[in-house]
């Protein structure tokens, strides 16, 4: 790909924004010109590219002229308003917000797993839930394998998925705890320093919170596995970066460990970290900043037909986001 293209970054002084920036560096993405755009408060401001400061515009109806990939991430209503309007100035939106997810007119992409769904776009592609994309990773080689039935998963999500607001208030409560100041919360419900809550994103009239279900919504349209089932219970840990899952997956054919290494070891954009004995597994710690997911603790399940248990960890700012994001427009 030798055309040089303007690329304009929605969002670009928030986490998933500054990532974005530094994976299309990264991964030297042909960009013949970048624009940044944000909030009126942003404007003027400036973020490194390759070297060179690019000041930030203001988000307007007349921002999008002459770009040709613009890639989202400010947040669901931003993107129900801004998205038609880059669409009709000519770009290809990769929206990394919930608003198209569930639009059958738009491609729900992890490229490792359905890449070729972005070939039916029309102007919009969309980017998964974070925790959606990093337990797909590893659920879908083997589901290639055996056939997956239904999931119970539990997730341990770090702060960065709330924003760098989230990230700021958990440093912030470490410090007060540890000066025995008092602990002041704004981002959460409840203090997230030295606990954990089980509650990530608003609650649905069923009892489950959106988050948790958009592992079965989104997860049946990546896949194209409309009877995909999942129960998940998502949780907000005291981690910076990086989000875990634990997975209890049952499928439809008698499941191996040797086979199921197998379909792991092969899949792309996944390592497999499993040597309990010598205390080797995914950590969120360790894959924080790294492109790859990482899946490990592999066991048959001792509760489900045929059944296996696995643990996967993935940089919820680059995998679950940003990269994930950039994969899609070089697909573009």
């Amino acid at each position: 790909m030798s055309k040089k293209l303007h690329v304009a970054i929605v969002g670009a002084t928030g986490a998933v924004g500054v990532e974005m920036m530094k994976t299309l560096e990264k991964r030297n993405f042909p960009v013949g010109q970048l624009t940044l755009l944000a909030s009126a408060r942003s404007a003027g401001k400036t973020l490194p590219f390759r070297g060179e400061p690019i000041t930030i515009k203001e988000l307007r109806d007349d921002s999008f002229a002459g770009v040709d990939v613009a890639l989202f991430s400010a947040g669901g209503d931003i993107s129900r308003k801004y998205a038609a309007v880059a669409v009709k100035a000519g770009a290809v939106v990769v929206d990394n917000s919930s608003a198209f997810r569930m639009d059958p007119d738009v491609p729900l992409v992890v490229p490792e797993i359905n890449g070729d769904d972005v070939k039916k776009h029309r102007g919009i592609i969309a980017n998964p839930n974070c925790t959606t994309a990093i337990t797909l990773m590893a659920l879908y080689p083997l589901h290639q394998e055996f056939r997956v039935k239904r999931i119970f998963a539990s997730s341990y999500q770090a702060v960065s998925g709330t924003g760098a607001q989230a990230i700021a208030e958990l440093r912030d409560q470490v410090q007060a705890i540890a000066a025995g100041r008092p602990v002041e919360k704004k981002v959460y419900p409840h203090q997230i320093a030295f606990n954990v809550l089980p509650h990530v994103d608003s609650f649905l009239d069923g009892g489950y919170t959106k988050e948790e279900m958009k592992m079965q919504n989104e997860g049946r349209r990546i896949m194209h596995h409309p009877t995909f089932k999942a129960s998940v219970t998502c949780v907000r840990v005291p981690v910076y970066r990086a989000h875990s899952v634990a997975v209890h997956a049952e499928f439809e054919r008698p499941v191996s460990l040797t086979a199921a290494r197998e379909a792991l070891a092969q899949a792309p954009g996944l390592e497999v970290v499993d040597e309990p004995a010598k205390c080797e597994y995914p950590l969120p710690l360790y894959v924080a900043e790294h492109d790859n997911c990482q899946v490990g603790r592999l066991r048959l399940d001792c509760a489900l037909e045929n059944g296996l248990v696995f643990w996967v960890a993935g940089d919820q700012l680059l995998k679950g986001a940003a990269l994930n994001a950039v994969q899609i427009a070089e697909l573009i």
